[in-house]
């Protein structure tokens, strides 16, 4: 009985996280939308709209608005990845990524027809071929070269995005290619603010611009340059040791001062930057694998090719910077006296980091570890040695022995109360897929799942 009690009077608090969360995100929502709404405003009291009356005007004045509305979805997209802590804490790196990705579709999408609608526009108003108004827009008008170039670079990020290019480029590629967003943002500024013919007539809409674009390069040296090096600074990690747990698993340790002053928690990630020949110019996002503690911590990854595969070459001194603690995905979430952790492959790690934290709680944890082969199981020993239920699941899905794995029923039979439970979850995206329907199919409910996809952007 006590240990319920105890176990009640720790979840009151993290109780209220949700909501916090959602509260956050719709006022995040209405100050993007807010200051959408001012960046129109502005444009249409400044003249922006032809009063022609024509076809063309008409085109012509959707190509201004499609291009302002775009390049202030662009700044919006530089900042919801500018790694601002407490943005990141407030609604989770995960969803901050989903935001990114669909924002950055609309706003291309903006910037792209833009061109064509300009161009038709002028042209019908001068009384011009397609053909003579481009060559007429790149004679007359400064900043032309680089709008193109810029226009160009979106695209390019664009298409690297999409998911069937993206798993055939290698990382280092997509990376660059999303550095040059910024380069991208620079062009526009010497295409819209000394050419648009709205901001050289109004001053206070030309102003207002000048502030957002000195806030968003303000934000990003803050967040993305001086704070990394401040960390860097302040505690001095350093690579320790690097073991190997498996033919293709690596855990590496990493040592430094003062490392409570993080505020770290189990589940959460970093950026780790090895100051290394050939990856000091990387950031790759690695789970903690372990509680975080005052002088050490642990990262335990995968070979899955190039800069994962390269980790086990690590020497110790190797100079580390990190940025972060981020997500959300951390026992703060819990509201319950019973917990699942279900895991796949390698995304045992931050379930792993978590689980220590959950037992001190003194709440009932079942851990599930889902592998294909036996030589997956890794940081088993610790695992059994936690106090907490351990069960692992090995097979293929591909095998007809394998193919109710983790299915409803098996879920049900390994956690017979898992539908009371707050669950968290990690693994391979289908992995996850499928066991977020398994649960939904044993009645847990979807606010009681708990898990984050991150994936780097630039």
């Amino acid at each position: 009985m006590a240990v319920a009690d105890a176990a009640r009077d720790a979840l009151r608090g993290p109780a209220l996280e949700p909501r916090r969360r959602t509260l956050t995100v719709w006022l995040l929502w209405l100050a993007a939308f807010g200051n959408g709404v001012v960046v129109v405003w502005l444009w249409v009291h400044g003249g922006g709209i032809s009063l022609s009356g024509t076809l063309g005007g008409l085109l012509t004045s959707l190509g201004r608005l499609t291009a302002l509305i775009g390049t202030y979805l662009v700044l919006l997209q530089v900042l919801m990845l500018a790694r601002i802590p407490w943005l990141e804490r407030r609604v989770g790196f995960d969803r901050l990524t989903v935001w990114h990705r669909r924002n950055g579709k609309v706003a291309v999408s903006l910037v792209v027809a833009h061109v064509p609608l300009i161009v038709v526009g002028y042209a019908m108003t001068s009384e011009l071929s397609v053909g003579s108004q481009i060559s007429e827009l790149f004679d007359s008008y400064p900043g032309m070269v680089t709008a193109t170039a810029g226009t160009g670079l979106l695209i390019g990020v664009l298409v690297s995005s999409l998911v069937i290019v993206r798993r055939r480029l290698a990382y280092e590629a997509w990376y660059m290619l999303h550095l040059s967003v910024y380069a991208a943002i620079l062009l526009a500024y010497f295409h819209q603010i000394p050419t648009g013919n709205e901001f050289s007539a109004n001053a206070t809409q030309r102003d207002y611009w000048y502030a957002l674009y000195a806030a968003t390069v303000v934000l990003v040296i803050a967040f993305r340059v001086i704070a990394p090096m401040r960390h860097y600074l302040r505690y001095r990690l350093r690579v320790v040791e690097v073991r190997r747990e498996s033919p293709d698993v690596v855990s590496i340790y990493i040592a430094g001062r003062n490392l409570d002053r993080l505020n770290a928690h189990g589940g959460q990630f970093f950026l780790w930057r090895f100051l290394s020949r050939g990856r000091w110019w990387q950031a790759h996002p690695f789970s903690l694998s372990a509680p975080p503690g005052a002088h050490r911590l642990r990262i335990t990854v995968k070979d899955v090719g190039g800069f994962s595969g390269r980790l086990g070459e690590l020497r110790p001194g190797t100079a580390v910077i990190a940025e972060g603690p981020f997500g959300t995905f951390t026992p703060a979430l819990v509201r319950r006296e019973r917990v699942a952790l279900i895991a796949g492959g390698i995304g045992l790690t931050p379930l792993r980091a978590m689980l220590d934290e959950l037992l001190e709680r003194g709440l009932a944890v079942t851990l599930i570890h889902r592998v294909l082969r036996e030589q997956d199981l890794v940081l088993a020993d610790e695992l059994a040695s936690s106090g907490a239920v351990i069960v692992n699941v090995v097979g293929d899905h591909e095998s007809p022995d394998s193919a109710r794995l983790l299915s409803s029923e098996h879920l049900q039979d390994l956690i017979p109360d898992i539908a009371e439970r707050e669950v968290y979850l990690c693994g391979p995206p289908a992995m996850m897929s499928h066991v977020r329907a398994s649960l939904s199919g044993v009645g847990v409910a979807s606010n009681r799942i708990h898990s984050e996809r991150f994936a780097l952007a630039a």
